[in-house]
């Protein structure tokens, strides 16, 4: 599976952004308040889509150069 590399920082960095836009996309769903104001401070309040697709970018990034 050349997607899921647990052990690269790379991933991880890629996948956190990926994680915290889902969260604060389902705020709704899920009711989280108080993570996703805290994952809003943390980003500034950039758009859940953007980190979604910030965080996809990178895993696939990093799996076409490796």
């Amino acid at each position: 599976m050349k997607y899921l590399k647990f052990k690269s920082l790379t991933w991880w960095a890629s996948f956190m952004p990926l994680i915290g836009g889902v969260l604060v996309a389902s705020e709704a769903l899920h009711g989280w308040s108080d993570i996703t104001a805290t994952i809003d401070a943390v980003t500034g309040g950039v758009s859940p889509s953007l980190m979604i697709n910030a965080g996809l970018l990178g895993i696939g990034f990093r799996a076409a150069i490796k």
